[in-house]
């Protein structure tokens, strides 16, 4: 018999616990464990705090005195000084490990992807038993159904060997939110430091329960911007499994045509509830995208757009510019615009960037700029990108006042088939 420095958690399923004098107490049914709230380093690391055990047919609910985790043979065996009942609900603040992590995915950080935790590495140490790694690998699930040695004995005979694969706590986050609303970290969500593009595909990876509320937890801004990423259908049933509130507050973050692209997807009493919700002026401009038919060009422009007078001096231009942190796409042209808001010019932000401060944009500017009717067929779009090697292409209406923009990414996506016109 020896004291445990490392452990497998799934190892600890069905173990007898013992007291001091050597009495069986019950065995073990799930083990509970709290994250200590008074340090950050700790609170990545949850520490078992108690115990459900199964005695006489019932499950107890425990906390118990001084803990030990030995090998005995080829078993665990685990003991402790005293154990005393508590209330269920002490457990719910916290987690326990087979029901809210064992075989539930979560997201790996650093591999930004989702995967299903086949086992959780442990230790014990003078104070106590912690969770300290989540097992991802073939080796982990292997040992689960008691079959680990023998394989990687076959395996082994033909130079090969079974994967195994750690995470650290501290790069996890449990996405499976269907018990107690866990989170693996008690600091911020670490979903915010993927890119849209990695979130979306993880979401669109979870189940139909578990996508809206993993995209409920993020911002405005990021969830503004996952939503983008996501395929249509998969916009529509977070947008619709959303409050209304929380839907119109996410759309107003985006582009307007592209939330109009998500609102014409939608039931007409639903969009009309979602416009009737979100600001008077982004509802205006949405309500104007969804009039055009799909086969014109206004079906698909941005009004954002940034537009200048020509007498503005350039570093009055990149002041503004800086102040508004406009997207990135908004930096593929800027428009110079009459007092009538006609288009007149564009100024590329390479000519702003290597004119002088004191240059008026009047004298860098490029007139008779190419443009495109709002109502011109969109299949029209593609040969004038190709033609002129434009990123992005103004949108006028018919009395020359500027309307909006279309880029290039816009344009690719409609000729692939993934917009409204597919």
């Amino acid at each position: 018999m020896r004291h445990l420095t490392t452990f497998f958690f799934s190892r600890l399923l069905g173990c007898d616990i013992f007291d001091a004098r050597e009495n069986i107490l019950g065995s073990i049914s799930d083990v509970w464990v709290q994250a200590a709230p008074h340090n950050e380093e700790e609170a990545a690391r949850p520490k078992i705090a108690g115990i459900i055990i199964k005695t006489g047919g019932e499950k107890r609910h425990v906390q118990f005195t001084e803990l030990q985790i030995v090998k005995f043979g080829t078993k665990y065996k685990v003991q402790c000084q005293s154990l005393h009942d508590v209330q269920p609900e002490l457990f719910s603040d916290g987690m326990l490990l087979k029901a809210n992590i064992l075989d539930k995915q979560i997201v790996d950080i650093t591999g930004r992807k989702l995967v299903r935790v086949n086992d959780i590495r442990m230790v014990a140490i003078s104070n106590g038993a912690y969770a300290i790694a989540v097992d991802v690998g073939m080796e982990g699930l292997l040992r689960r159904i008691g079959i680990e040695k023998s394989v990687k004995f076959i395996v082994k005979l033909f130079r090969g060997r079974v994967s195994s694969k750690y995470i650290l706590w501290d790069d996890i986050e449990a996405v499976d939110f269907s018990n107690l609303n866990i989170k693996l970290s008690k600091t911020q969500s670490r979903l915010h430091t993927l890119h849209p593009s990695d979130v979306a595909d993880i979401i669109e990876e979870l189940g139909k329960s578990s996508k809206t509320t993993v995209f409920s937890s993020l911002d405005l801004e990021k969830a503004a911007d996952v939503l983008e990423e996501l395929e249509d259908h998969e916009q529509v049933h977070i947008i619709e499994n959303l409050s209304v509130e929380k839907a119109a507050d996410v759309l107003e973050k985006m582009p307007a045509n592209e939330a109009a692209d998500i609102i014409d997807r939608l039931e007409d009493r639903r969009a009309e509830a979602l416009l009737e919700e979100m600001e008077k002026e982004t509802s205006d401009e949405v309500r104007e995208l969804l009039e055009y038919p799909n086969t014109e060009i206004g079906s698909i422009m941005s009004t954002d757009v940034l537009s200048f007078n020509q007498h503005s001096a350039v570093k009055d231009v990149l002041m503004q510019i800086r102040q508004q942190k406009p997207d990135m796409e908004l930096l593929y042209n800027f428009f110079i615009v009459d007092s009538k808001e006609r288009l007149v010019a564009t100024v590329s932000l390479r000519d702003l960037l290597i004119s002088e401060p004191d240059t008026l944009l009047k004298q860098i500017m490029k007139k008779k700029p190419i443009s495109v009717y709002d109502e011109d067929p969109l299949d029209s779009l593609a040969e004038i990108v190709s033609k002129y090697n434009l990123l992005a292409v103004p949108v006028i209406y018919e009395d020359e006042v500027l309307a909006g923009m279309v880029v290039v990414d816009d344009i690719l996506e409609d000729l692939i088939g993934k917009r409204r016109t597919k």
